[in-house]
């Protein structure tokens, strides 16, 4: 086998909704991929059509759930030679998305890996955020319980740097309610509903607002969120009936006490044992 026929996988940056953003490299990855792994075939068909290219290679679904059993597939039909182009519902694949298991199988093999850019929701909301963008972190998905949330955005509250979250719709309220909780009620964020879509919708404000915006409005689609860093150092350390009333606030949220003499003691860089006391007293 060349080095030209050697099999090799191309992540296809797709479209976040309009089909405007499609790249010229996306058309002819697609045309003439030998093998196309798509999130949802469907709407891999969609696409096709909307782009006007006929996928001439053989279509395979590659999602969350089937990624491990059919790696290996794909991995032999590199070892055929065969280019592999992945393509999710949109957005880079392995950002959150499937992509990433296939990406280290490959390597791990020796196949080369190379990528056909296209839109990001991370960098897109990022940069429409109106919050910091010269330094950010990624989140991905917050856990799916409260408890586990809680316990995560514990561990972010002193990260300084912007942070970008996915949310599934059903779940942006209590999320945002957790993060006003954990991070504080005036912290700057941007919630990005159905970004480049017909309805896009970018909300800004604080957070305590845009959990009370997401709780009225029961916003749908897909959302990126994005939230300000933690200020430099902890904040001056309030006084006493302060300290009281930001456990409080956060206990109306449907934090345990518990949580919130934590998160207080987190957000001004106190032990937890001195703010516990002084609820308590």
């Amino acid at each position: 086998m060349t080095a030209d026929e050697k099999g090799r996988v191309v992540l296809v940056g797709a479209p976040l909704g309009n089909i405007g953003d499609a790249s010229t490299r996306l058309r002819e990855v697609l045309a003439k991929a030998d093998v196309v792994a798509a999130e949802d075939t469907r709407r891999l068909a969609r696409l096709a059509r909307d782009l006007g290219v006929t996928v001439t290679g053989r279509v395979v679904s590659y999602f969350e759930g089937n990624d491990e059993r059919r790696t290996p597939e794909l991995v032999e039909a590199l070892a055929g030679g065969a280019t592999v182009a992945v393509v999710t519902d949109g957005g880079m694949p392995s950002v959150s998305d499937p992509g990433y298991r296939l990406v280290k199988a490959a390597l791990d093999a020796g196949f080369p890996v190379t990528a056909a850019p296209g839109p990001s929701a991370v960098t897109t909301a990022l940069a429409v955020s109106g919050l910091p963008s010269d330094r950010f972190v990624f989140e991905g998905f917050l856990p799916r319980t409260g408890s586990h949330r809680r316990s995560r955005l514990r561990d972010l509250i002193a990260e300084p740097r912007t942070l970008v979250f996915f949310e599934a719709p059903h779940r942006i309220a209590d999320t945002l309610a957790d993060l006003a909780a954990a991070f504080g009620a005036d912290r700057p964020a941007a919630v990005c509903r159905e970004l480049t879509k017909t309805y896009e919708e970018i909300r800004r404000g604080t957070l305590t607002e845009l959990a009370a915006w997401a709780t009225e409005n029961a916003p749908r689609g897909e959302i990126t969120l994005v939230v300000a860093g933690a200020p430099a150092g902890p904040p001056e350390r309030p006084a006493d009936d302060e300290l009281r009333e930001a456990v409080a606030e956060r206990e109306k949220t449907g934090t345990s006490r518990r949580d919130a003499i934590q998160a207080v003691a987190d957000e001004y860089g106190l032990k937890k044992r001195d703010v516990y006391s002084l609820v308590h007293r």
